[in-house]
Order: C-alpha cells, then sequence, then structure tokens
C-alpha cells in the first residue's frame, strides 16, 4: 500500500502500535498529536522498531485538532488518502468531573478535524469509538445494533461523534467511515519497547497493576465484589493491543478495497469475559509478583459484564482476535520489566 495516512493522536497507547503496524504494511504514516497524555519518546521508539527504512515513511507533528490552521498546514502540504482518527481524551471519572474538557477535546476537536478533511476531499475515515457507548446492556454479547446509551460525558462524546459521522456520510455519500468500538485494551509490543504509560493515577486495570508490580503503587483498589459474577468482581472483555492495531489495519484495507462501504460501526474485542480478579491471578502467574488488592465498593456507573459480539468484524473486516489472557499478561510485564517508569526517567531521589 502506497497509501498516506493521517493518524491523529498517533503518540498515544492505541495509536503508536497502530503507526507500527501501518508502516509494517507500507503506509506512509504522519501523526499529529498535542502530546497532552502522550510523549514525543514514544514516537522515537516507533521509529527504532520498524528500523530505517521504514521510519522514512513516517512524519511526526506536534499540533491540536481543535486548531484548525495547524490541521490546513498539514493538509496543504501533504495528500492523505484516509484519516485514522484517535485523539481524544479517555478517562470515564475525569470526564464526570470535567465535561467542558470533553466536549472540547473529543467534540470540537473532531468536527474541526472533519471540516478540514472536507476542505481537501480526504473522505476515509476509521473512528476510534468505544464499547462505552453501549452503557449497562440489556444483554450480553454487545452486538452493533443494539441501542446505545451511554452513562458518562465520555462514552457520551463517543456516541454522539458516532451520529455526526453518520450525519457526514448521509449528507455526502462520497464519505466511507467505519467506526471501530473497543472493549479493554490491554498488553503492549512483544519487544517491551512500547506500551501504556498514563499520567497520573492510572484510570485502568492493567497499568494499575503493572504500576503495583514494579512498585510505583502500593496496592490495587478493586472497585466491586460483590457483583453477581463468579467470584464476584466485575466481567470486562480484554483485548491485545496488537491485535486492536491489526483491527485498523484491517478496516484501513476495507475502505481502500471496496465501494459502497457507507458509515458502519464494528466491535473490536475477543468476544469472551474475563473478571477482573482472574486478570489479577494472571497477571501475578506471568509475573512472578504478588499483587495485594484492596476490595473497594462499586463505582457508580460501572456494568456487571460487558463483552463483544465479535461476528461482524469477522465478517466485514475479515479479523479476529489471535491473543488470549496469557500474552496481554505476558507482554504487560515484559513492558513494565524493561520501563518501570514508562517512558520517563525515574524520579531522582531527594537527599544524599
Amino acid at each position: 500500500m502506497d497509501s498516506s495516512i493521517l493518524v491523529t493522536g498517533g503518540a498515544g497507547f492505541i495509536g503508536t502500535h497502530t503507526v507500527v503496524q501501518l508502516l509494517n504494511q507500507g503506509f506512509k504514516v504522519t501523526i499529529i498529536d498535542n502530546l497532552d497524555n502522550s510523549v514525543e519518546e514514544a514516537v522515537h521508539r516507533v521509529r527504532e522498531l520498524v528500523g530505517c527504512e521504514l521510519s522514512r515513511n513516517l512524519q511526526f507533528h506536534l499540533g491540536d485538532i481543535r486548531n484548525q490552521q495547524d490541521l490546513e498546514k498539514l493538509f496543504s502540504q501533504t495528500k492523505f488518502d484516509a484519516v485514522v482518527h484517535f485523539a481524544g481524551l479517555k478517562a470515564v471519572g475525569e470526564s464526570v468531573a470535567h465535561p467542558f474538557r470533553y466536549f472540547d477535546n473529543n467534540l470540537i476537536g473532531s468536527i474541526t478535524l472533519y471540516k478540514v478533511m472536507a476542505k481537501y476531499n480526504c473522505k476515509k475515515l476509521v473512528f476510534s469509538s468505544s464499547a462505552t457507548v453501549y452503557g449497562q446492556p440489556k444483554k450480553i454479547p454487545c452486538v452493533e445494533d443494539f441501542e446505545l446509551k451511554a452513562m458518562n460525558p465520555y462514552g457520551r462524546t463517543k456516541l454522539f461523534l458516532e451520529e455526526i459521522a453518520r450525519d457526514i456520510h448521509n449528507a455526502d455519500g462520497e464519505w466511507k467511515i467505519i467506526l471501530l468500538r473497543y472493549f479493554n485494551p490491554v498488553g503492549a509490543h512483544e519487544s517491551g519497547k512500547l506500551g501504556e504509560d498514563p499520567i497520573g493515577i492510572p484510570n485502568n486495570l492493567m497499568p494499575y497493576i503493572q504500576q503495583v508490580a514494579v512498585g510505583r503503587l502500593p496496592e490495587l483498589n478493586v472497585y466491586g465484589h460483590d457483583y453477581p459474577t463468579k467470584d464476584g468482581s466485575a466481567i470486562r472483555d480484554y483485548i491485545h493491543v496488537m491485535d486492536l492495531a491489526d483491527g485498523h489495519v484491517a478496516a484501513l484495507k476495507k475502505l481502500f478495497t471496496k465501494q459502497d462501504i457507507g458509515c458502519f460501526a464494528c466491535n473490536l474485542g475477543t468476544g469472551r469475559g474475563t473478571s477482573v480478579l482472574e486478570m489479577v491471578t494472571a497477571f501475578e502467574k506471568a509475573s512472578g509478583k504478588k499483587i495485594p488488592i484492596k476490595l473497594c465498593p462499586r463505582r457508580a456507573g460501572d456494568a456487571t459484564e460487558v463483552y463483544a459480539s465479535t461476528d461482524k468484524a469477522a465478517k466485514e473486516l475479515n479479523w479476529k482476535a489471535k491473543y488470549g489472557i496469557e500474552e496481554m499478561c505476558r507482554d504487560q510485564w515484559n513492558w513494565a520489566r524493561q520501563n518501570p517508569w514508562g517512558y520517563q526517567k525515574p524520579p531522582t531521589k531527594k537527599g544524599g
């Protein structure tokens, strides 16, 4: 593929892993990222991983999709064939406390991006959506045509952006849009050079477990231990980030090879539920570390059990998750062991 792809938020966790796979498949990639929740070091690691030859096909631009001038500059210099749109904020709790930040980043940023794409006649889009659009599903697995009902501002921004994408396509049939609803991305690149490196206290289970394992945090808070599940903890569909990255490559290839795509949504998950405590046990096995846990009350808005129906992704994208929780934990621990402080340098100890 000689196509030129713009990846917004490409320095982030899922972005970097996807960029590696795109470069390996022969795509030319331009990243725009404001480094709000990521670091440029991650992009240097991508270059290292793919080697000199392929890194010639990668450009990095520090910029913000809310700033139309930043986007105009890129689109006027390069003819993009498609956009993979990751850029956005993603913490549920923070979105409840600071909804305006989420409306500004996720909604206004995306609308600005779509306007510039239309202006420069770039009408192929893979959008990073989320299983949060299902809210508390009445039944499982979650199927793409379920009623959508997000339960927090973050989820609602994803839901609104899906609706906006449908409206854009209805107004102009030249648009081809695939909305990818991720379940719970975990793991890391098998080399241990790329992984998740959240700023501040992690919001998601696996980076939290990892920081306990390397001694950065004293214990893991498990929210909810009285759910009606086999061990009382909530059940989620965890998916290896490399499977997720391959899902984006599959979606892009579909945009380039099929004419009448329209705008449709696809789940990216494994189709299997794993409880929080099962995940802890699997990580302990992979790392050889005991993870101290503290049982806490349930969090408002957390569903008991959520996992994906993956039939549509298999049929439409010819994609299926390859990795199980053993590989997810193995790769997550490999990244943590090599990078206990993520992409940052360890803090210097005070005093002599």
